[in-house]
């Protein structure tokens, strides 16, 4: 028997995928969460950040949406907002939990390397909470700490939070 080929495709989001993307911010963050967050902080970062409304005014605004699936299975998404000519922010990126250590991420920050590349960004800025796992894995993708943040976030609760940049180098032209 031969194994299969899996192919991952990433497009941009519609409106269409909003409880897709709600769905996979309900798997993705308890895991990722539960021992930083309380379950009311989960709750209300959850609706604070993916209620429809919320999300739909996003994707209809500046903020690009972009699905990862493998097979056409949504397996994940992320969101990045040009800010300025040349940086752009990284506003979320989350793949189902059995997606780790398969290299998904790794493509990912792939992807996002080349859209902000052909763009002409030369910065790429995140923000991700102190005691996320994937502190360390922004780092092995080339990202360095900057600072250090503290947001607060409404009902009593902050973000805290590294700020993170990735220095790309622009496509240099051969005359």
């Amino acid at each position: 028997m031969r194994a299969q080929i899996t192919r991952m495709q990433i497009r941009k989001a519609v409106i269409a995928d909003i409880p897709t993307i709600q769905q996979i911010a309900e798997e993705t963050w308890r895991p990722t969460y539960s021992h930083i967050l309380t379950e009311e902080q989960t709750l209300y970062m959850l609706d604070l950040m993916y209620a429809a409304d919320v999300l739909q005014k996003q994707i209809e605004g500046n903020v690009e949406f972009f699905m990862v699936a493998v097979d056409d299975e949504a397996i994940g998404y992320f969101a990045i907002e040009p800010q300025g000519d040349r940086q752009a922010k990284l506003h979320k990126i989350y793949l189902r939990p059995q997606q780790k250590t398969k290299g998904t991420g790794t493509a990912v920050i792939a992807y996002l390397k080349n859209w902000a590349i052909t763009r002409g960004i030369e910065t790429i800025e995140l923000n991700v909470n102190k005691y996320n796992s994937a502190v360390s894995f922004y780092e092995k993708m080339g990202f360095e700490r900057i600072r250090e943040m503290i947001l607060d976030i409404g009902q009593g609760y902050i973000m805290d939070d590294y700020v993170m940049q990735l220095q790309l180098k622009p496509v240099q032209s051969i005359d």
